[in-house]
């Protein structure tokens, strides 16, 4: 059974930086397209997605501030937040799925069979 489960998140002031975390257990995980996202008060939102080799997409509201990256020796997905904003407040989780393929954008939340418990991102003004 495929595990997921996410850290670093936390507080952080606007401009700032933070790297989330997803470790990931119980199967191959170079083998799953792996993804990023959040979940605000009456919003959800793919934030970022990285295929099995490496190729990533990300929505517009993150492009060229967040960066998606995996270590495939180390079983771990990275998000990488710059240039914080306090619209990106959220829950932010981490998902898997072993078929997915299209990089064109970030995936609806249908697409992923694996979902982590979420780590809250909270950014301040």
């Amino acid at each position: 059974q495929v595990r997921l489960m996410e850290s670093g998140g936390g507080s952080a002031q606007a401009g700032g930086s933070q790297r989330l975390s997803c470790s990931f257990s119980g199967d191959n995980y170079s083998g799953y397209c792996m993804g990023w996202f959040r979940q605000a008060p009456g919003k959800r939102e793919g934030v970022a997605v990285i295929g099995r080799d490496g190729t990533a997409g990300y929505a517009d509201s993150v492009k060229g501030r967040f960066t998606i990256s995996r270590d495939n020796a180390k079983n771990t997905l990275y998000l990488q937040m710059n240039s914080l904003k306090p619209e990106d407040t959220a829950l932010y989780y981490c998902a898997a799925d072993p078929s997915y393929s299209d990089m064109r954008g970030v995936p609806g939340a249908p697409v992923w069979t694996y979902w982590g418990q979420g780590t809250q991102v909270t950014v301040s003004s």
